[in-house]
């Protein structure tokens, strides 16, 4: 996991109503990884640039809060862990047509479905014998992405065969 990940899981971790501690959020990442505060703040500042965190001052201490971004960065790095490795002899369909417009996220969406086991079936279309993990379909919904996408699940395809040694099932 990386520190920027480790850290917005920190501070959603922490709770998700309230500003952070600077110093709260750097206890909790220490817990996982023995890490200089120079090499936090330095990240902090370039999570700051990126917009997935603000940094503000209240009577003295410094809070940070996870930005609607930040929370987004976390739901794709956490799409793609926790995948299912038990095929339900089912094939997983997924059927997008994104407009041009939102190209970043359709690549973004391409990327997650390849991390989670997809492969191109036709244009816009990716299968795979293993579901989508929670994390990936919360982060589809939160996007916004869900209403361009479908999601089939199907019992039969008339030659699967290619499939399943591609999947080495």
């Amino acid at each position: 996991m990386s520190f920027i990940s480790l850290i917005l899981e920190g501070l959603t971790g922490i709770t998700e109503s309230v500003p952070y501690p600077y110093e709260k959020a750097f206890r909790f990442v220490c817990k996982y990884r023995e890490w200089e505060l120079r090499h936090y703040r330095s990240t902090i500042a370039q999570m700051r640039e990126r917009g997935l965190v603000t940094v503000s001052t209240l009577n003295g201490q410094k809070f940070i809060t996870c930005t609607k971004k930040g929370q987004l960065e976390l739901l794709i790095n956490k799409a793609v862990r926790n995948r299912i490795k038990k095929w339900d002899h089912k094939w997983r369909l997924i059927i997008f047509d994104i407009p041009e417009k939102h190209r970043e996220k359709r690549d973004q969406l391409r990327w997650i479905l390849k991390k989670n086991d997809f492969i191109k079936f036709q244009a816009s279309v990716f299968i795979s014998p293993y579901p989508l993990n929670t994390d990936a379909i919360n982060y589809l919904k939160q996007s916004g992405l869900i209403d361009f996408i479908r999601i089939l699940q199907v019992s039969k395809i008339d030659d699967d065969t290619g499939l399943r040694k591609k999947f080495s099932l």
